[in-house]
């Protein structure tokens, strides 16, 4: 995802890397177009594209339509330059990918994980399936742009470390960042809640025009990720966007994972709804065995999950009020339970919230499904790891090397 647009005072004041910038959104160009856009010198322009030929992140594609003399060639970016691996981790499974510089998945594995084991077992998977899926794509380590991974429970997002999180027994301030990058060769390593990377990727893959955008992930656990103004908002500590934990005055006596009474999560996440079936003499562990029942019609699954819709929608109605966005997407496991869950939302938030901030709102179901997660991990890797100043750094010493 590019972030915002580029600007003569952008190009203007960076090198290669903002260059780059541009010939992100894949259109060819020619050196001549290049200096149009930009307001840079001829001499400019071939030396930054030749720095990044050299780094393999842009590619000749042709030549333009000849005006009079030789055809003048053509440069777009090269999505194949280098690879990222990323890890979406839930509380009982995990997803790995290996993508292209375009975000575009090019192989994938899942296995069931237990992320309660801990750190260590969960992150040697996370470091041996790296390994199978860069030999799958035929890459090494050095053609690795990073790794990015989301992880089910609060993380400080500047540190890669987890705080607190309620079901990650072991995990509260592991280095995670630290780990992966001394067992995968030194690479960039990004660690992010699961939700954040399911909110990136979706609007990256789904709506890349929407400049605020909720998603919202309900399954073991509720949790939002916020885009504002076409960029992830994470808050002061990382924490910005964990409604689970907010109180529903009627859930005042159930007790949360997390200590507290009376939260979201324990009224109406997928596992509070398995907990209240099997009271009812349905058996349910998970959120697909509730997503299941209700797909088969059982009455009882599908009154609490519309019932789970209309308490998440009390909790968004105040959230629309705050944050105004146009769009909110319902993701996670139990959303795959059929419209009942989404319409319980609607019911609410059309309803409590003002007329303003709902006019032109859109409450939908995720489009990107159980690859939200593994796509927005690696365009957090990508987004930072080809920002300007970083591609610029690596050019400068790729050339010392040299």
């Amino acid at each position: 995802m590019v972030e915002g647009p580029v600007t003569n005072g952008i190009t203007d004041g960076g090198g290669a890397g903002a260059l780059l910038r541009l010939m992100r959104d894949g259109r060819p160009r020619t050196r001549s177009e290049l200096a149009a856009i930009t307001g840079l010198a001829r001499s400019t322009i071939t030396q930054r594209v030749e720095a990044l030929l050299g780094a393999n992140f842009v590619l000749p594609v042709g030549e333009a339509t000849s005006t009079g003399g030789r055809p003048p060639t053509q440069f777009a970016f090269n999505p194949a330059a280098r690879v990222t691996l990323s890890a979406d981790i839930g509380a009982t499974h995990a997803r790995m990918a290996a993508t292209d510089l375009a975000g575009e998945v090019l192989v994938e594995h899942r296995d069931d994980l237990d992320v309660a084991l801990g750190p260590v077992p969960v992150l040697e998977w996370v470091v041996a399936t790296s390994h199978d899926l860069l030999a799958q794509v035929a890459r090494t380590p050095r053609d690795l742009l990073g790794i990015g991974i989301g992880l089910p429970g609060p993380v400080e997002h500047s540190s890669g470390r987890p705080v607190n999180p309620p079901i990650m027994p072991g995990w509260d301030n592991f280095d995670v960042q630290g780990y992966l990058t001394e067992h995968l060769g030194g690479v960039v390593a990004l660690v992010d809640n699961d939700v954040n990377i399911m909110a990136l990727g979706e609007h990256f893959t789904q709506w890349p025009t929407a400049a605020h955008m909720m998603f919202v992930k309900v399954a073991t656990g509720i949790g939002s990720g916020l885009i504002s103004h076409g960029r992830l908002h994470r808050g002061a500590q990382g924490a910005a966007g964990d409604m689970g934990h907010l109180q529903l005055p009627h859930g005042a006596d159930i007790v949360c994972r997390c200590g507290n009474t009376g939260c979201l999560e324990a009224v109406a996440s997928g596992a509070a709804i398995a907990a209240k079936l099997t009271e009812q003499g349905l058996p349910a562990k998970s959120s697909q065995d509730v997503v299941a029942l209700a797909r088969g019609g059982s009455v009882e699954a599908l009154h609490l999950v519309r019932q789970a819709g209309r308490d998440i929608g009390e909790v968004l109605a105040a959230a629309v009020s705050l944050f105004n966005p146009s769009i909110i997407v319902i993701g996670g496991s139990l959303a795959q339970a059929g419209e009942h869950l989404i319409a319980g939302v609607r019911e609410v938030v059309y309803r409590r919230s003002l007329p303003l901030a709902t006019q032109d709102l859109r409450i939908v179901q995720s489009r990107t499904g159980d690859r939200a997660g593994i796509i927005g991990a690696a365009v957090m890797v990508i987004d930072h790891a080809l920002a300007p100043t970083q591609v610029d750094a690596h050019i400068f010493t790729a050339g010392q090397v040299r």
